[in-house]
């Protein structure tokens, strides 16, 4: 009896631990098809993007679509958004128990894109399409990033370029929208826009910004080629495009710029307040308010300028901060005569950084950058420079863009520390690096703007470690960029969260750096215009700078600058709580 109640007891518990593991095995089982799912949806929604952002796909070198322009109809705006709520939806039913530690990793951050996007879409800020710094009046650039070398590459542009008055009747729809939902831009911007627009109202296809693109065709086309593509161009010009943006301009002068307010602080549209607030956690990717930041701001303002006042104790200054700030604006010695001399020591200095990189660094793009102008149309109201990225299929390198407007306004001495910004071991170092890394797409050619331009600023301050800066103008340039990104904070939360007034914003930028007004003026339009991305710099770099200060202290002589480097680029970009995640286990690690 008790060997038969023995072996029916064996068989049910062999019954029990069959189950329990055929159920371990079915979960298994389960999430691994959950990882699957989650990789065809990376991609599939990659490819999403691609199709419904045709200017971004030319813009990475992808040509399927280039005959589109961006859909930016209500309609779509707002089956987007359901969109996106549906891949939340779908994304929090996964498991991801069986997931990879890579795709644990790709599924935090695919899914905090989806909520980021659901979160700003109730602000409605997409009824605001007109911008100084991009937008539909300066759509004739996005021509400088095309492969413009076939006769089917420049028939794709004409053929996008015959659509165009789809695209303008959407902006011109959002824009009314906006208008009876008081979600408008401040006035002072949109005077910027009314002079850009002008540039279209031309009375031969000639002159038409568009046409620029047309004038130079390249030896790769014949003759008979070159004569049917300028033809084409004209006619498309004077009978499609000059006449949209005709009707675009009246639609601006009539009705919209005089709604526009007065204004300048995004507070003052409906629920502005509470927007300006998440667009301070989504750019720094913390959960620092704009009260936080503005006194950190403050704070680093004040270390800042007592750095400036040895480089004056170092010069045998004999006057005031102010004095030193205005010399150093206005001496013609610190400034070149003509835009090929600017252009050319801009070139020098990016040549003369890029074999010193093997110091700091254990891995470098393959992918090459090269330098260019901004265009004149947009020169006079847009930044000293900006980086472009290289294409997604390395049809096209990177380019670091650089301001040639008005070279009596460009000093001398920022050119290093822009030039290690933007260039190497900067933005192209960092964005053409992660383009070779086994990511996703949407990691490969996204990124956070804390992490990508706090490791910008960053770099500025590996001039020293470069054996750049040896000139001490050099070096307070330098701290006047740093500064510049420290008054950001101050500015950028007073305009948009404190009430300040556009001319207090620009006093305190000249009081504090050394930056021309020219460019101040810009600056600070550029803060309007784009709330709340002014923090995302100096708040990443500090990061970065406190992570690098904890790993010397912690590792002591086992710390090693380029490994520490990598530590910091090989995941790409990346919010800045999990960078901190990462580097405090990088250094657990060592310690161990």
């Amino acid at each position: 009896m008790f060997k038969l109640r023995y072996i029916l007891y064996t068989l049910i518990l062999s019954l029990i631990m069959f189950i329990a593991f055929k159920g371990i095995d079915l979960m298994k089982n389960v999430s691994n098809v959950d990882q699957e799912k989650f990789e065809m949806l990376m991609n599939s929604e990659y490819q999403k993007y691609l199709y419904d952002n045709p200017i971004s796909a030319s813009y990475l070198g992808d040509l399927r679509y280039n005959t589109k322009w961006n859909d930016v109809s209500l309609d779509k705006i707002k089956a987007d958004n359901l969109h996106d709520l549906a891949i939340i939806d779908q994304l929090e039913k996964m498991d991801l128990s069986s997931f990879t530690e890579a795709n644990i990793l790709n599924f935090k951050l695919f899914l905090d894109q989806y909520k980021n996007q659901v979160e700003l879409y109730e602000f409605k800020i997409y009824l605001m399409p007109f911008s100084h710094r991009g937008g539909i009046q300066l759509q004739h650039e996005t021509a400088e990033s095309l492969p413009l070398t076939t006769l089917n590459n420049y028939e794709d542009w004409l053929t996008r370029l015959e659509n165009i008055n789809t695209y303008i009747d959407q902006i011109i729809i959002l824009a009314r929208n906006g208008v009876d939902s008081g979600i408008v831009p401040p006035k002072i911007l949109m005077q910027r826009v009314k002079k850009q627009l002008d540039f279209h109202n031309v009375s031969s296809p000639i002159d038409s910004p568009f046409y620029k693109v047309f004038k130079n065709l390249p030896n790769t086309l014949s003759n008979e080629e070159k004569n049917y593509i300028t033809q084409r161009a004209q006619t498309v010009i004077s009978e499609v495009v000059t006449p949209a943006y005709a009707k675009l301009i009246q639609f601006f002068n009539d009705e919209y710029y005089p709604n526009c307010r007065e204004t300048i602080g995004i507070s003052e549209i409906p629920n502005g307040a509470k927007y300006y607030e998440t667009l301070a956690r989504h750019f720094t990717t913390t959960d620092y308010d704009p009260d936080y930041i503005h006194n950190k701001g403050l704070s680093e303002v004040e270390r800042i300028k007592k750095e400036m006042y040895k480089i004056l104790d170092q010069v045998q200054w004999q006057g005031t901060f102010s004095e030193f700030l205005e010399y150093l604006r206005t001496d013609s010695k610190f400034y070149f005569e003509t835009s090929e001399e600017l252009f050319t020591e801009y070139l020098a200095t990016s040549k003369r950084i890029d074999p010193l990189l093997v110091k700091l660094f254990k891995d470098l793009p393959s992918m090459p950058y090269g330098l260019k102008p901004i265009p004149m149309e947009s020169a006079p109201d847009t930044t000293t420079a900006y980086y472009q990225r290289p294409a997604a299929d390395g049809s096209r390198a990177g380019y670091y863009y650089v301001n040639l407007y008005m070279p009596e306004v460009r000093p001398k001495y920022e050119i290093e520390a822009l030039s290690l910004h933007e260039a190497m071991p900067g933005h192209h170092l960092q964005i053409a690096y992660t383009m070779e890394l086994d990511l996703p797409e949407f990691r490969k050619f996204g990124g956070y703007t804390a992490f990508v331009e706090g490791w910008g600023l960053y770099s500025e301050s590996l001039g020293d470690e470069l054996g750049m800066y040896k000139d001490p103008y050099s070096k307070f340039g330098q701290l006047t960029y740093e500064m510049w990104r420290a008054v950001r904070l101050v500015v950028d939360t007073g305009m948009h969260y404190k009430g300040w007034t556009r001319q207090e914003a620009i006093e305190y930028f000249l009081d504090n750096a050394a930056k021309t007004k020219q460019d101040v003026i810009n600056e600070i339009d550029r803060y309007i215009n784009w709330p709340g991305q002014a923090l995302a710099y100096k708040i990443g770099e500090l990061k970065i700078k406190d992570l690098k200060q904890k790993s010397q202290e912690l590792l002591g002589e086992d710390f090693d600058i380029k490994e520490f480097h990598h530590q910091i680029l090989k995941d790409g970009g990346i919010p800045l709580y999990i960078l901190e995640e990462n580097i405090n286990n990088w250094i657990n690690q060592q310690i161990q």
